[in-house]
């Protein structure tokens, strides 16, 4: 039975403010990250869920980029909803953001949002992923979540895999901080395993505060050939081979994007 809150995520998607809000975006987005997306014209139609990696720490740019060039392609009659923390909709801003698709993860909200057909954007690795050291940026690292595999059987819908360069080079990222954020007790105050240690600008080190300016690194996504589930795996799919499968095809499409790249930051 989905919880009222579950209905109100999904009923509050605004199509009007999504638009106003991508014809802000698109021109930063396009101006100071010269952010790309490519493979959209493999997308599926009716639902379907998007699994990515997750980059740029504290001010991840991977849902905006994805949709501004998503809805500029297909409309804003196929909403695009993200599966986000509950910290996002805390404070003033947070029925902003539920107008504007971001939806609280949960697999009710998921299941509602895929069988009204919409597409949903999960990232499994979540704060764990979009904090991951520089030095291992184009490393898929879950850190053993496989709940959106799951998701997607239950949905009946495809996952579309998408990855993302440049986000971990907004700031040099140096350590999650896990060890730390264990010792103050962070998982009980803000439901995180991490307390991370960056250096960027303007304030040199910081452990998520003082928060340092994105540098303008070029953000490229690149969206890979969706998996029909049940066609690969069959009716009753083991979680565990998808999850791998999933991982592999995205580690290689990574690998690929970032062979592309020729300077960090610059692109």
């Amino acid at each position: 039975m989905s919880s009222p809150d579950g209905e109100d995520d999904i009923g509050k998607f605004d199509p009007g403010m999504t638009q106003r809000m991508n014809s802000v975006m698109r021109p930063v987005l396009k101006t100071y990250f010269r952010s790309e997306v490519h493979g959209l014209d493999s997308f599926p139609p009716g639902g379907a869920l998007v699994v990515a990696n997750h980059s740029g720490g504290m001010f991840p740019m991977d849902v905006p980029i994805f949709s501004v060039d998503f809805y500029e392609k297909f409309g804003y009659d196929r909403p695009v909803y993200t599966l986000s923390h509950d910290i996002l909709f805390m404070g003033v801003t947070g029925p902003l953001f539920r107008r504007i698709g971001y939806i609280r993860a949960n697999r009710e909200n998921a299941a509602k949002a895929l069988r009204s057909g919409g597409v949903v954007i999960v990232f499994p690795g979540g704060d764990y992923d979009a904090y991951r050291p520089t030095a291992s940026e184009n490393v898929i690292d879950f850190n053993g979540r496989k709940g959106y595999v799951s998701t997607a059987i239950e949905a009946g819908v495809p996952i579309v895999p998408a990855v993302s360069v440049g986000g971990q080079e907004t700031q040099l990222y140096l350590s999650r901080g896990t060890w730390l954020a264990e010792r103050i007790g962070l998982k009980r105050l803000l439901r995180s395993d991490i307390l991370p240690l960056s250096f960027g600008f303007p304030f040199g080190f910081s452990a998520v505060i003082p928060p340092n300016v994105p540098l303008p690194s070029k953000l490229v996504t690149q969206v890979l050939e969706p998996i029909d589930i049940a066609k690969q795996f069959g009716d009753e799919p083991d979680v565990d081979e998808v999850d791998e499968h999933v991982r592999s095809v995205m580690q290689q499409g990574l690998n690929e994007l970032a062979a592309k790249r020729r300077f960090p930051i610059v692109g």
